[in-house]
């Protein structure tokens, strides 16, 4: 789906929160796309509270955002997510992807998946053990490779260095 199409289908608002602004489609995969605000998407912090219009969000008619919303609710530490993802009746096209068997998935720190060749960029300065220097936070990593056993590691080149990467210390670009 284009932007334009996820916009329509969202009435121009965030699917999450419903905020109009700073908005962005997002692949939640394997469920597909979905339209968030900056906040949602993580570009900034968000406050526990804020993470209440999961609660809406959670009772969506469109899978994808059901989805999300459900992964998303799993993500945080509140007693009241942990109710309302218990409390969720997922569509059977949600269901399916919850009792599906996990795949290797790399995902960066916002749970953006990664794919073999995406551009990331580091959120923490790195020590690079062995190498003798520390990649510094802001530095993109261009044609990352994913480690095809480790969901956790990708593979990319700072300073002319290939190194191995947590990925909770990358953003996708």
């Amino acid at each position: 789906m284009t932007l334009e199409e996820l916009l329509v289908r969202s009435g121009g608002v965030c699917e999450f929160c419903g905020e109009d602004q700073r908005l962005a489609g997002v692949e939640v995969a394997p469920a597909g796309p979905i339209v968030l605000c900056a906040l949602c998407r993580g570009d900034r912090a968000a406050s526990a509270e804020h993470w209440r219009c999961l609660e809406g969000a959670a009772w969506s008619a469109v899978p994808a955002v059901q989805y999300a919303a459900w992964r998303r609710l799993a993500s945080l530490e509140e007693p009241w997510a942990a109710e309302t993802r218990d409390a969720m009746v997922l569509l059977p096209e949600v269901q399916a992807l919850v009792d599906a068997p996990p795949a290797v998935i790399h995902r960066d720190s916002n749970g953006v998946q990664l794919t073999q060749g995406d551009t990331v960029v580091l959120i923490k300065d790195l020590p690079v053990k062995g190498a003798g220097f520390t990649a510094k936070r802001g530095t993109a990593v261009r044609g990352i490779g994913l480690v095809a056993e480790n969901a956790a590691h990708i593979e990319g080149r700072v300073d002319g260095q290939r190194i191995v990467i947590l990925t909770e210390f990358v953003k996708k670009k």
